[in-house]
């Protein structure tokens, strides 16, 4: 019969949700040249396109949320949804190599830079860096004890124990928002600024965006814990966890080698100096 369905596959209807979600996207990043440099336009722009992105993906992830109700992800489309996943984080790490490739490119090389730097990495303007054993040290043991709390939600959601979800979800958001803190707390008592040199601009970059993502997978975690209370998740069907856990791994992968190479290597450079 015409239009019957013999397949496993869910083909969307025509929205403009798409749509409206790249002109968010574009409107806040051009807005956001407008802001750093300036330009008219540069502080109202971003927060339009901000909000135009944010509207859009609320409204995309909740037509996802209800096509996974009304059991239109079968097994074949929750493999695809994994694979889509597994590629949004591979961009993600894509990402975070830029800024380790010019951190390291600065540390190992600070003879091309002696104008800038002075020929020594940290550059002669950087009076003091952070002590990696302090506070570093305590948000990577944060990160790992939310990374295995983390974990223990996600076997209890298999496992049926929707308990063990629920408190395995609340143990990894308080820590992701202890970890932010402390992050805040550190850059408020830095001993140097954001710009004006390679090294404050390489750390100030690569650990303020990974910040970003710690917010970001926190946010997604409640979002979850939300849909644990109204009884989303079965054993068989939880990819939005599913995706929120793996997300959350490879935030606390990618603050272990910040934590090695920024903060303990870029430290150890600092000393010999």
């Amino acid at each position: 019969m015409a239009g019957t369905k013999n397949h496993e596959y869910h083909i969307l209807p025509p929205d403009i949700v798409p749509l409206t979600t790249t002109l968010g996207a574009l409107t806040f990043t051009s807005g956001m040249v407008l802001f750093m440099h300036d330009l008219p336009g540069g502080k109202f722009v971003p927060w339009l396109g901000l909000a135009l992105l944010l509207a859009s993906m609320f409204s995309w992830f909740g037509k996802i949320v209800n096509e996974a109700h009304a059991g239109d992800h079968t097994p074949v489309v929750q493999l695809h949804q994994r694979y889509g996943m597994i590629l949004f984080i591979a961009s993600e790490v894509m990402f975070f190599v830029g800024w380790f490739w010019a951190f390291f490119d600065f540390a190992l090389f600070p003879s091309d830079l002696t104008e800038v730097v002075g020929g020594q990495f940290p550059p002669k303007a950087i009076e003091a860096v952070m002590d990696p054993f302090n506070l570093p040290l305590l948000n990577t043991l944060i990160l790992l004890c939310s990374g295995t709390t983390v974990t223990w939600a996600h076997h209890s959601l298999i496992h049926g124990d929707r308990e063990g979800l629920k408190k395995g979800l609340w143990a990894t958001i308080i820590l992701g928002v202890v970890f932010s803190m402390i992050q805040a707390y550190e850059y408020a008592h830095a001993p140097f600024g954001f710009g004006g040199n390679t090294y404050s601009s390489a750390f100030y970059m690569a650990t303020g965006f990974h910040g970003f993502h710690v917010i970001v997978g926190t946010i997604m975690l409640i979002v979850c814990l939300i849909r644990a209370y109204r009884g989303d998740f079965t054993p068989k069907q939880h990819f939005g966890f599913e995706a929120a856990a793996w997300y959350w791994h490879f935030v606390d992968v990618v603050w272990l080698f910040l934590f090695v190479a920024v903060y303990v290597w870029g430290g150890w450079g600092y000393a010999i100096h």
